[in-house]
Formats: structure tokens, sequence, C-alpha cells
């Protein structure tokens, strides 16, 4: 299913033209129009979902499965130090554009893309409550 008021869903329908690196049946990978560094890339899914939880578990592997070669792909083509693969869920979460997509950004020493990391810890018990919540939403 696509949006008609969806970038990336013109896109994975050819609608919108971009500079591909790979695509099947399933997903569509190019370079990001934006770059943060050269050789960015995006891997969409065709289907329209917002985030990655609305995408089946056999959507997100048949698109996902994608993601080592293409790693391997821009590290080789752009000689970089390492990359960030980033997918973002929600506006919340820096989510710009409202339709799954994965971020494969070179990197290297020195260049200006940075995080706000604040790692903190939880209190004594706090983990293991919480995993349990998370394991019980899970099936």
């Amino acid at each position: 299913m696509h949006r008609d008021d969806c970038i990336l869903c013109k896109i994975a329908t050819g609608q919108v033209g971009v500079t591909k690196v790979l695509e099947d049946d399933v997903c569509v990978a190019f370079l990001d129009i934006g770059p943060l560094a050269e050789g960015h890339v995006l891997l969409v899914p065709k289907a329209h979902a917002e985030t990655i939880d609305q995408l089946s578990g056999d959507q997100a592997a048949a698109m996902l499965r994608h993601l080592p070669a293409l790693v391997a792909a821009v590290r080789r083509a752009t000689g970089c130090e390492g990359l960030n693969v980033l997918q973002n869920n929600g506006r919340v979460a820096h989510q710009a554009v409202m339709h799954v997509h994965v971020h494969i950004i070179p990197r290297r020493g020195g260049d200006e893309f940075y995080f706000n990391w604040p790692a903190g810890k939880y209190p004594p018990g706090r983990a293991e409550a919480l995993a349990e919540q998370i394991k019980a939403h899970l099936g």
C-alpha cells in the first residue's frame, strides 16, 4: 500500500527520481538527497509504514537482509573509517519523513555529525522489572 502524500512512497513507485543503488520487489536503496556525508544511503521499504513496528516481521526481514551488503558496499566505495546505521521511529526520535527508512551514513574522524547520548543507569531492580514488562508485550 502506498500513500499519495508520502515522498518515500513516490520514490518507491518511481514517481520521483533518485540515484538508486539497489532495488527489489520489497525495497529500494538510494543516495540521500541531503547527505550527512558522501555516500549516505537510505534503505526504504516499498510498502508504506510510518514506523518499523508497523511492518510485519517478514517485510522487515526482506528489507533488512540487504543491510550487511549495503554497509559493506558503502564502506568500500567511500573508504570511510566507520558507519552509522540509524533508524528513527516517531517525531520525538527525530524522524522527519513518516515512512520507515534506514540511514547508512559513512563516518570519518573529525567529521561534524554528533550525537547527544546522555547515558544513564537503572536503579536497583528497575532493569529486571522493565525487562519483564517488555517480555509480556512480545507475544
